[in-house]
């Protein structure tokens, strides 16, 4: 993505850091609402320990709820304040890992670098480009891989302009449903083996009208998982 529009959407997000975690599935402060995610990790992911890289991770609360279940975490996210608080939370638990301020759609990560699991939350709404993105993350996978997407289909905002000022023009603004995105996978390439919809109040604090899922990909079929 051009510098120029990566300004304004860090711009964007690094004001609402400061409340992200307010709401209950972003700071997962209610002990409900975490164990709830908890669970769903452990059962979306391969047993610890993995290599994951959290993209978008904001201020770091399922980094740190995988962390904890013993895997080896790399977040990148776009904004520097939310990764300053990722940091802040991540070392308050004593744990660490490297938090890296970046394009989660193009991962500034080190050349050769391969990982277990991609973890992708509530994401790939805000990218031009979510076909070369998806590209990008199944190129970084190991052969028996997996890319876990947490996504939903937010109708309200279908009628909105940018989210960001200055930013470009989106394909899936409002979010994406499910079907769009295994569409969208199956033609970069990859294969899907979960499709989960995720109604359960307890992940979002609150009972839920729209549409929120979970897909896990892998590669391709004969690199799939094993």
């Amino acid at each position: 993505m051009p510098a120029s529009d990566l300004t304004h959407i860090s711009a964007f997000w690094d004001s609402t850091a400061d409340a992200f975690d307010d709401e209950p599935d972003h700071g997962l402060r209610d002990p409900q609402v975490r164990a709830a995610w908890s669970a769903r990790l452990a059962e979306w992911f391969p047993r610890p320990s993995s290599d994951v890289l959290d993209l978008g991770c904001g201020t770091g609360s399922l980094t740190l709820l995988l962390a904890r279940q013993g895997h080896r975490l790399t977040g990148v996210d776009l904004s520097p304040r939310m990764i300053e608080r990722a940091r802040r939370k991540l070392s308050s638990a004593g744990c660490t890992a490297p938090l890296l301020v970046g394009d989660a759609g193009d991962p500034p990560v080190a050349a050769g670098a391969s990982f277990d699991v991609i973890l992708v939350r509530h994401l790939v709404w805000t990218l031009p480009d979510p076909d070369a993105a998806l590209r990008r993350w199944l190129g970084l996978l190991r052969p028996a891989g997996r890319l876990v997407l947490v996504e939903g289909h937010w109708q309200s905002a279908r009628a909105a302009g940018p989210y960001a000022p200055g930013s470009p023009p989106l394909p899936w603004p409002g979010g994406v449903t499910a079907l769009e995105l295994t569409d969208a996978l199956h033609a970069v390439g990859a294969r899907v083996s979960h499709h989960e919809q995720l109604t359960d109040p307890a992940l979002w604090g609150r009972a839920i009208e729209d549409e929120r899922y979970a897909l896990i990909a892998h590669p391709s079929v004969d690199r799939g998982l094993r």
